[in-house]
């Protein structure tokens, strides 16, 4: 799983969200280094919704549409794997003190 998706799914594990609210609350997150766009969320999280990770409920705000994001058991369960996954690359990545 890609690192991006990977911080989908734990910011919609910390509370249900709207589309701006991921990629702003993943910004924070990351200080900036991995917030996805526009054009690179909507598709993913279609993807999660077709694979039942994330369940989509419409509200209306302000007379309009919004649509907000939930994680689903399946969600939960696949975000328990890949952050598995990335402690043990990040593990890996941690570089030995050499010394002078």
């Amino acid at each position: 799983m890609s690192l991006s998706r990977f911080f989908i799914l734990y910011v919609l594990h910390l509370q249900p969200l709207h589309g701006y609210e991921i990629t702003k609350h993943i910004a924070e997150l990351t200080n900036g280094c991995c917030a996805p766009t526009e054009g690179s969320l909507y598709p993913v999280l279609r993807e999660f919704k077709e694979a039942g990770l994330v369940n989509l409920l419409t509200q209306i705000v302000c007379g309009r549409e919004r649509k907000v994001y939930t994680l689903t058991p399946k969600g939960e369960k696949s975000l328990d794997v890949a952050s598995q996954a990335w402690c043990e690359v990040a593990d890996l990545l941690k570089m030995p003190k050499t010394t002078a």
